[in-house]
Parts: structure tokens; sequence; C-alpha cells
């Protein structure tokens, strides 16, 4: 399995403290730190997955549980109006995100912001975020946001304006937490409800045509 390369400026402290905690004789104490580092590298981790399925569904961007699945406008994506697919992510789960779509990259923004516990209603207004826009070979839009949580560090994302992108491709990561939207057209048809747990890079989660 790999490791998102993020990952390694908070493990190795772990490392280095058990390998002086084993020299000072302390075994216990260096496993305890070992076991710890191990713990906030599977933060980091980054299963291989594929999709065999139509090149025109939208895959999942992240990893965890769908809390709502509405229907919005959201002026930084474009006109018209969005469903709106909300994923949580725990501590237990991968917390690097992936491409949904092919095509290009029209948006990438940053935006500081707050830290406020993922699951609140406001937490994607108010927090530190990152909006990715992707138009696709037809021309329909597509977003991800991914924002931090009360325990996460920062938002990162691997996507610059103009890149083209394949679907399933490596888009980065959330250090430590916790909330990534998906926005597709309002004609799509969403194949996932409330409740359901996602796997970034494999789960279908909309396609083209009809109501959902």
């Amino acid at each position: 399995m790999k490791f998102a390369k993020e990952g390694w400026p908070f493990v190795l402290p772990f490392v280095f403290l058990a390998g002086l905690l084993f020299f000072l004789e302390r075994p216990g104490w260096a496993v305890a730190s070992l076991v710890v580092g191990l713990l906030v590298l599977l933060f980091f981790r980054d299963p291989k997955r594929a999709y065999e399925g139509e090149a025109g569904v939208i895959l999942a961007p992240a990893d965890g549980l769908v809390t709502r699945v509405d229907t919005i406008e959201d002026p930084e994506l474009g006109p018209g109006r969005y469903h709106r697919i909300v994923t949580f992510l725990s501590v237990f789960d991968i917390h690097v995100q992936r491409v949904p779509t092919a095509g290009e990259v029209t948006v990438s923004r940053y935006a500081r912001g707050k830290k406020v516990a993922a699951f609140r209603e406001d937490a994607g207004d108010v927090n530190e975020k990152h909006l990715s826009v992707i138009r696709r070979a037809n021309g329909d839009l597509v977003g991800v946001r991914q924002i931090a949580g009360l325990l996460a560090r920062r938002v990162v994302c691997y996507l610059k304006e103009g890149d083209r992108v394949h679907r399933g491709q490596l888009m980065g990561l959330i250090k430590f937490g916790s909330r990534v939207d998906l926005l597709v057209p309002e004609s799509y048809r969403v194949l996932i409800k409330k409740g359901d747990r996602l796997k970034n890079g494999a789960t279908p989660v909309a396609q083209p045509g009809g109501e959902s």
C-alpha cells in the first residue's frame, strides 16, 4: 500500500523518538511511540483503486459516509443548480481524494477559514476549503470542495487550472479530516443516498441523464 508523502513529517518524529527511547533503555515507551506513529501513518494511506464501468459515470472523490444529498445553487461553480453529495470522513477513513471525472480543471481555488466540526451545517461556508471545478468533454461542470474540520490541519490539492485530468487520478488530501462535497449538474442521476459509504475512485455516484 502507498502512503501520501504529506504524512511523513507527522510520522518521522515518532520514529526518531522511538529510537531515542530504545537508546535510553525505555523499550515500552519506544514501542508505544512506534504504535502512535503507525496510527498516524494510516491517516495517509493510499490504496490502489480501479473502476471499469462506463466512462460517463462520476466516481466518489472521497472515502466516507454520505451525510447529505441535496440540490443547491453554487455561484462559485457556475450558473444553474447542482446535486450536492456531502461525504464525512471519520478518523478511520482514508483521507486522500481522487478526481471524480476526466476533463480540464477550470477552477482551483483555496479559501482560508475556520475549523469547526465538519458535521455542522455551516462548515462548508466558514471552514478552510479548496474548490476544484472540472469541465467534462461535453461541457458539463463538476465540482469538488475539500473542507477542513475540527481536527484537520490543512487542505491540500494537487490540481491547477488548465490541468487535463483523468478519472481516479490522485487530487489531494485533507490532513486529519474531514468533509468533501461533490457537485454535479441537476440533470444528472444520483446513484447513491444518505447513509451509504463511499470509496474514492471506485464507487459510482452519478451519471448524466434523468432524475435521481
